[in-house]
């Protein structure tokens, strides 16, 4: 199984990059991980012009990552339990999961996802809301493969 987590971010905090890294090396037990973090000029630009033109810098540099199983993490998105979320990995064996900018995704982005998920009704920094994100994709993996880590 590869799975890959795309983020847009500008800057990295030790902390949150610890308990990533713990994260991925524990998520690479089980799969092909990769972690990639897309911020160019063009991104940067468009977020100081406006919400619109940062959505679609965002639908730009994600688009051509589009193969396999995609999943978007959006506030308007469905939520789940870890025993759901669990089942994307059930489902093929690229799956890649992606974390809007600053401004979140517009609908052009959303509707070629094939899955559209919630971690929360709050609103997280992106750095935790991928730590968060990464420490389900391990539960899940766990679930996956009757692993204790779950219980």
């Amino acid at each position: 199984m590869n799975i890959k987590v795309f983020s847009i971010e500008k800057s990295s905090d030790r902390a949150v990059e610890a308990m990533s890294g713990e994260y991925k090396k524990m998520i690479s037990r089980f799969s092909n991980f990769e972690d990639i973090i897309l911020f160019n000029k063009q991104i940067g630009q468009a977020q100081n012009i406006g919400a619109i033109e940062a959505k679609n810098a965002y639908l730009k540099a994600y688009e051509p990552h589009l193969r396999g199983y995609n999943v978007a993490l959006d506030v308007c998105g469905s939520e789940c339990d870890s025993f759901e979320f669990s089942k994307i990995f059930d489902k093929e064996i690229n799956i890649n999961f992606f974390i809007g900018g600053a401004y979140g995704f517009n609908e052009e982005f959303l509707k070629k996802t094939d899955k559209v998920i919630s971690l929360s009704k709050l609103t997280y920094a992106h750095k935790i809301a991928k730590v968060v994100l990464l420490e389900q994709i391990y539960r899940g993996l766990c679930i996956k493969n009757n692993h204790p880590y779950h219980k």
